[in-house]
């Protein structure tokens, strides 16, 4: 058994799943950053201001609170992170090296997944140019379409969100095949409705020019910064898509924005950008046939979303209090 004191939980939670909470770690003291109650109606920009003081009080953290807050606090034995990212955490000075830290990896396929799919079809179907003449209030035929049945999509990031994209893109007869780092030797179960087969980052530069479709979901690394740069984009199949709602720092904008106008892309669909929030006057805003969102395609957007990381904080939190294995971790 652990022993724990103080839980500050920055996530919001229902009546029923604070009480669940408490029932883990039932000696604990907690601190609730939001207010317990209905999590059905979050507003939109649900950031909750946390003072150093009560961050440096906890020893547990449920949720992601800000990493220059946390200054390497000795006390800080555990921090459960509400995202799938981890990288700010694992900063140089943002920690103590005894702090384990967990993410939330597998609660966000479906929405992650689905808003890219939504965004890449409303391209091929060029439903932002027929939104632009509904404002203009003009009766136009925008031309042809594209369609993902046949299509050849390359999925960069074949992890939980990976798949849940290639497995709506397979249900609409798209053949799709998966790109990470290493590839288990015999094929899951998960992996085999998403994807014909799955590849190595070596096989990149073989798949690309085949794909009608490139979508990554590849967490920021220093192989992964600037990836998608001319010669990327160069060797693409002329009218391809791309898809990015992994991190911003993957793309050279100024080689997509290129591409975009010369014609060689059909279209993109970008969730994450960089930098965040992208600046008013960034020319890649002008860019043809491009559908920028403002990194929603996961958060707490979609409700479920938000009661898988509870539940996923909550069943980590009774098995560091009974000291078993965590799920989920990113450094232990």
């Amino acid at each position: 058994m652990r022993e724990v004191n103080n839980v500050l939980v920055k996530i919001p939670v229902t009546g029923e799943e604070a009480a669940a909470m408490r029932a883990a770690a039932p000696g604990a003291s907690f601190d609730f950053a939001a207010p317990v109650g209905d999590t059905s109606q979050l507003p939109k920009t649900s950031k909750l201001d946390i003072s150093p003081a009560r961050v440096a009080q906890a020893d547990v953290i449920l949720g992601n609170v800000a990493p220059e807050l946390i200054d390497a606090s000795s006390r800080l034995r555990w921090i459960q992170l509400g995202s799938a990212g981890f990288e700010a955490y694992l900063a140089p000075g943002v920690l103590a090296p005894s702090t384990i830290v967990t993410n939330c990896t597998g609660a966000y396929g479906p929405a992650v997944a689905e808003h890219t799919f939504a965004m890449l079809l409303s391209l091929m179907k060029r439903l932002p140019a027929y939104r632009d003449d509904q404002r203009a209030h003009v009766w136009s035929d925008e031309g042809m379409v594209s369609t993902l049945s046949g299509a050849r999509v390359l999925v960069l990031g074949a992890g939980d969100i990976g798949r849940s994209f290639g497995r709506l893109c397979t249900a609409v007869g798209a053949t799709c095949v998966g790109v990470r780092r290493h590839v288990a030797r015999s094929t899951s179960p998960a992996d085999s409705l998403a994807f014909e087969r799955v590849v190595t980052m070596d096989e990149l530069a073989r798949e690309l020019p085949q794909a009608d479709v490139v979508a990554s979901f590849l967490p920021s690394s220093d192989e992964t910064q600037a990836l998608v740069g001319a010669e990327f984009l160069g060797s693409m199949k002329n009218g391809a898509y791309l898809v990015n709602a992994g991190r911003g720092d993957l793309i050279d904008q100024e080689a997509l924005r290129a591409a975009l106008e010369d014609g060689r892309l059909a279209g993109a669909a970008l969730d994450v950008t960089t930098p965040e929030p992208l600046p008013v006057n960034d020319p890649l805003w002008d860019a043809p046939n491009l559908i920028i969102t403002p990194h929603v395609a996961g958060f707490w957007h979609l409700h479920s979303t938000l009661e898988r990381v509870v539940a996923l904080a909550t069943e980590n939190l009774n098995r560091y209090v009974r000291g078993e294995s965590l799920k989920n971790v990113v450094r232990g």
